[in-house]
């Protein structure tokens, strides 16, 4: 008997991550003229030297630098300094001149080491010490109305760990699928004219899931802003590669924590990587997200459990918002078992 799944706790902050293209320079791109804030030295790439915020406390946060380029183009930024989404976002906000309280209304996610708008390389919790960060802003902003004809619409939501929820997979043959003007990466700004900022994937996801069948729903979509090489584009949504890749490509990773100091860590362990990726799985089976930093949580804290009652409420103390149903609690038990024994 599974115990405690019907209390509700505080949820943390969990996002997602990951791989690598070579650096674009800045584009010539209309709106882009008042970003360069360095010296320009002829022949060589443009830097924003921001001033940023003063320094830290000595050892409460890394002293790492990461590179930074809006996705669409632009100069090339360095930001330094932040410990979870929220101050990244705002230090990608001084880089390239956008005021403060426009950064959490502009900067939609980020992706690692590609400009384009990838779902299978998202910024989350995690971001590899040698990872270039690209931040994709809002753009085109539509409206779509949807009939319900199925009791699954072909989604998988996610989010950026700072309000925004956006559409990571669409499946073919899928309802949304035979919509062209819906696209991975949207932004799903509203239902039924409800707003959805400030959600999290899994309600937005439990939203679509309890729309009645048979019946027209409007959604609210923004777009990010592509990059000439990208217009016309519509991403499939691939699937998402092994948790090994999501980590980036530094020997190490910066993890940034919803409460307390980034830390830097080692990579997870080839048990905990194929963990993970079963998980993530399984999220996207019984409740249509994708979240490798929410997968890579229940492993943690799965692993030393001695059974699945015990797993089962460390989860309900700690992700109790989820209310994960038993089913799935017991196949995720499964899985952290057979990664152990390297049945997976």
């Amino acid at each position: 008997m599974l115990l405690g799944l019907g209390r509700k706790k505080k949820a943390t902050s969990l996002v997602e991550n990951e791989e690598a293209e070579p650096i674009r320079a800045g584009l010539d791109v209309p709106g882009l003229e008042g970003l360069r804030s360095s010296r320009e030295v002829e022949g060589a790439s443009l830097e924003v030297l921001s001033p940023g915020l003063p320094p830290p406390p000595a050892g409460l946060r890394p002293r790492l630098v990461f590179h930074t380029q809006l996705a669409h183009g632009s100069p090339t930024g360095r930001i330094e300094g932040f410990s979870n989404v929220r101050e990244l976002y705002a230090k990608i906000g001084e880089a390239f001149g956008i005021p403060v309280d426009e950064v959490g209304d502009q900067i939609m996610f980020c992706t690692l080491n590609t400009h384009k708008v990838d779902m299978d390389k998202l910024l989350g919790g995690q971001i590899g010490l040698e990872d270039f960060i690209f931040a994709h802003v809002k753009g085109q902003k539509k409206e779509v109305e949807v009939f319900k004809g199925d009791d699954a619409l072909g989604l998988t939501i996610t989010d950026n760990g700072a309000g925004y929820a956006f559409i990571k997979r669409i499946r073919e043959g899928s309802t949304i699928e035979q919509i062209q003007i819906v696209n991975v990466g949207d932004m799903i700004e509203s239902i039924n004219g409800q707003p959805l900022i400030g959600c999290r994937h899994y309600e937005v996801a439990r939203m679509l899931k309890e729309l009645p069948k048979g019946r027209e729903f409007s959604l609210k979509l923004v777009e990010p802003l592509k990059a000439f090489d990208m217009i016309s584009q519509r991403c499939g949504g691939s699937r998402s590669g092994s948790a090994g890749s999501q980590l980036g490509t530094g020997r190490g990773t910066l993890r940034l924590r919803a409460k307390g100091p980034a830390t830097v860590e080692e990579l997870p362990s080839a048990f905990e990587e194929k963990a993970i990726e079963k998980v993530d799985d399984l999220l996207e089976s019984y409740m249509g997200i994708r979240d490798s930093e929410l997968a890579a949580t229940m492993v943690e804290l799965g692993k030393d459990k001695r059974n699945p009652d015990e797993f089962a409420e460390a989860l309900d103390e700690t992700l109790g918002d989820f209310a994960f149903p038993d089913e799935f609690v017991f196949d995720v038990w499964g899985a952290i078992g057979d990664a152990k024994v390297g049945r997976l």
